[in-house]
């Protein structure tokens, strides 16, 4: 049996790449090619011709380096941290550019982290879990109508002087039209510690929303709010926001979307934990305020401004700030004491360290929640446990000291010499 088969008898060369195809219909057919033709028919070198022949094809992408593998053997170290944790590329990017001085555009360093299909699956298992996609009503409020207020709980975090595990909290207040942020840390979050932090913030912001919306928390509410019952404020609480003036809100329980705004603030402060091993508590809460100014100054992803910018209009719609002797009731006591020669300051009978720098001066120091916090002026400076030992020195502060009075080779050497020390002075005092 015969098959006619359709012979192509043309072939059209319209770029380089059709010079393969060229090539394999002159051998199929027998025929002989002639490059030097071919190369001034198409206004090229003979050479290239030759090339494309043999079967080149010109990549679609140039194999350029990129400048984040520069930085990939820190970027490999600080994934495999026992203790820094890293939730999202944007906090990695900020450790990055802040820590190690990269100077790289974050788009391209984005894109870096998801093509590496290693280092794309940390952030896959180590971002929180979505919440379902049931659909969120968005609602707007007027000027100094509402905040919203609520706890980041329970971060994880590792000092770096002592090496002592704690878990931090910052209570987050957002004001409901300008997305106005103010985060405090807190070790613990007892009423008093709630009632004098929302003080300070009223204070910060000139002025008291009208309403403050909030979850179910043991700190504000007896009762839980739910869909069968209104729920029950708690009495001192009640008493605080009277005499504030505002109105409290609870959310129905189980309902975070109710309160979204405050809940979207939640994100910006998973990058504490980058941190982990690396900061003293002091340094801690100076992060937490850095983090806070930067995004009260960035644009704010749910009205397209900048949150400080409407703050400035917001402001005049608050409510007066009460008097201050009804302010006074519930702040937590601040006392002021004068630094000794040996940087200490007496508390309860017990003598606590401050950095070198403040020999002399006066501080101020406020005790709850177990804690000392010291301040010179509004600038937080030391932090200590309460305490039944007689002296108790922060490490570095004790470093500092030793190292202006010794001749030491190293400040490795000064710190061995100084934990030595601290040692003999915790047995002889304990």
């Amino acid at each position: 049996m015969l098959i006619e088969v359709e012979t192509p008898v043309s072939l059209e060369v319209n770029e380089l790449s059709d010079l393969i195809k060229l090539r394999r219909f002159m051998e199929d057919n027998n025929l002989k090619l002639n490059k030097s033709a071919i190369a001034r028919e198409l206004n090229i070198d003979r050479r290239t011709v030759s090339k494309y022949l043999n079967g080149f094809k010109k990549k679609q992408h140039r194999d350029k380096p990129s400048k984040v593998d520069e930085y990939r053997k820190i970027i490999d170290e600080l994934l495999s941290s026992d203790t820094q944790v890293f939730h999202y590329r944007s906090v990695l990017y900020r450790y990055l550019t802040d820590n190690h001085n990269m100077d790289i555009p974050a788009q391209t360093f984005y894109h870096y982290i998801k093509s590496n299909p290693e280092l794309d699956a940390y952030f896959r298992k180590s971002s929180p879990s979505g919440a379902n996609q049931c659909p969120v009503v968005r609602y707007e409020t007027e000027y100094g109508e509402q905040a919203q207020l609520d706890w980041k709980e329970s971060i994880p975090f590792i000092l770096s002087d002592t090496g002592e595990a704690v878990m931090i909290n910052v209570l987050v207040l957002i004001l409901g039209y300008s997305r106005f942020r103010i985060y405090k840390p807190a070790v613990r979050m007892t009423q008093d510690v709630l009632i004098h932090l929302l003080t300070e913030m009223f204070e910060t912001l000139g002025g008291v929303p009208k309403v403050l919306l909030t979850d179910n928390m043991k700190t504000v509410m007896d009762e839980s709010r739910s869909s069968y019952r209104h729920g029950k404020v708690n009495k001192k609480f009640e008493t605080f926001a009277n005499d504030f003036g505002f109105k409290v809100m609870p959310c129905k329980a189980a309902t975070p979307k109710t309160k979204g705004k405050v809940e979207s603030q939640m994100k910006y402060l998973d990058e504490i934990r980058a941190y982990s091993g690396k900061l003293t508590l002091v340094e801690l809460y100076e992060l937490i305020g850095r983090i806070n100014a930067r995004v009260n100054n960035s644009i704010c992803q749910g009205t397209g401004r900048i949150p400080i910018m409407d703050f400035e209009k917001e402001k005049d719609s608050l409510l007066p700030l009460p008097h201050e002797s009804v302010r006074n009731q519930y702040r937590i006591r601040t006392t002021r004491v004068k630094v000794n020669a040996a940087g200490m300051i007496n508390v309860k009978s017990n003598q606590y360290s401050v950095p070198r720098d403040y020999i002399g001066k006066a501080v101020t120091y406020q005790v709850h929640d177990s804690t000392i916090y010291v301040y010179f002026n509004t600038k937080l400076i030391a932090v200590h446990l309460l305490s039944n030992r007689k002296l108790n020195y922060s490490l570095d502060h004790y470093t500092d000291a030793l190292a202006t009075n010794h001749i030491f080779k190293s400040i490795d050497e000064v710190r061995e010499m100084a934990k030595h020390n601290l040692e003999i002075i915790g047995g002889m005092y304990e």
